[in-house]
């Protein structure tokens, strides 16, 4: 049992790195688009949200199963959501500012999509660095209100792809939809056994 959940968490972590194989193919092939920076940001961004949904999943998929080893994975997942919002958040400011953090402070101020967006950035970072077992311990109690967080910033993600789209709202709606649902799941009506 204990290699079988070492290999599912292996093998969880090698199809995690798939965003980062998929872009490498689209650079390799030059098929970026018109505007390779947009691509290459928005690219991190929706994988981002995806594995933000992942991440909330994990929870409502243990009650609904009753199959314990669903949390196994949710530390995994959400190290990931860092690692990718990290990226999205790298592109914006290297590839497309080149670090003009003059530049960046306005856009912050002038537009509120890059706002929120930057606000859901620097609230998964504590959540990241205090995601190891020795801070789980640590903390105690405190962790898990921490930890709360990753709802609020599901939130801020939505908007931030929300306002940035603009236009065609189809594609952040249906996050919105998912992000609702799983937070959803969470209240207390739909509990059988608390976390």
């Amino acid at each position: 049992m204990k290699f079988n959940q070492t290999y599912i968490k292996r093998l969880i972590f090698i199809l995690c790195l798939w965003p980062l194989l998929s872009i490498s193919i689209y650079i390799f092939q030059d098929n970026l688009g018109a505007n390779p920076i947009e691509f290459i940001e928005r690219h991190f961004g929706k994988w981002t949200l995806i594995f933000l949904c992942l991440t909330l999943s994990m929870t409502p998929l243990r009650r609904i199963t009753n199959i314990s080893e669903w949390i196994l994975y949710r530390r995994t997942l959400g190290l990931f959501v860092f690692f990718y919002a990290s990226i999205h958040l790298l592109c914006y400011v290297g590839l497309d500012y080149h670090f003009a953090w003059n530049d960046i402070k306005n856009d912050i101020i002038k537009h509120r999509y890059v706002l929120v967006g930057f606000l859901a950035w620097l609230l998964l970072f504590p959540l990241a660095i205090t995601s190891s077992d020795k801070m789980i311990r640590r903390l105690r109690v405190n962790w898990k209100r921490l930890h709360r967080l990753i709802y609020a910033i599901a939130i801020l993600g939505v908007l931030h792809f929300m306002w940035l789209v603009k236009k065609d709202l189809t594609e952040p709606l249906i996050y919105a939809a998912i992000v609702s649902i799983l937070l959803i799941l969470r209240l207390d009506i739909f509990n059988r056994k608390k976390n």
